[in-house]
């Protein structure tokens, strides 16, 4: 089996270095307080909403390193369904399912329930968090970043 590989289109870091730099900042401050497993399963939602392979790749690797199963990597893309994950958790990826696909808004009963599982500091950080990981996508996608490469 041949596999084919898409060309990277530019190395963002190496040819923006002050923007790469400043979202590497802007990731650090949307992470302080959330905690990683939580944090991680959030970035593979939206990566795999905004079909970002690198993104994907990455943060799968870095779920199990904070002690995700693979049940629950897998069963990521049907989280609604699948049963194995906390009220918490739920709320955490539908705010990341509404943000992400933000032309269809934010409803208010997705941003309560987050609200409710949520104090309002761990919240903006979790808004930040996906804001972040959405930059992180586009950036990524339009780059053609290719999956195991730094």
């Amino acid at each position: 089996m041949t596999t084919f590989q898409v060309p990277q289109r530019m190395n963002l870091a190496t040819v923006a270095p002050k923007v790469f730099k400043a979202v590497l900042a802007l990731d650090a401050a949307a992470r302080e307080g959330l905690d990683p497993v939580l944090l991680e399963l959030v970035q593979i939602r939206a990566s795999q909403i905004n079909r970002c392979a690198y993104c994907i790749d990455y943060h799968t690797g870095d779920a199990r390193k904070a002690g995700e199963s693979e049940e629950r990597i897998y069963q990521l893309s049907a989280w609604e369904d699948a049963g194995v994950y906390t009220e918490r958790e739920r709320a955490a990826l539908a705010l990341t399912e509404a943000v992400t696909r933000l032309p269809d808004g934010v409803p208010d009963a997705v941003y309560d329930e987050a609200a409710r599982h949520f104090g309002e500091e761990e919240l903006a950080h979790l808004i930040a968090l996906i804001f972040t990981v959405n930059a992180w996508n586009r950036m990524n996608v339009t780059t053609r970043k290719t999956p195991g490469t730094a």
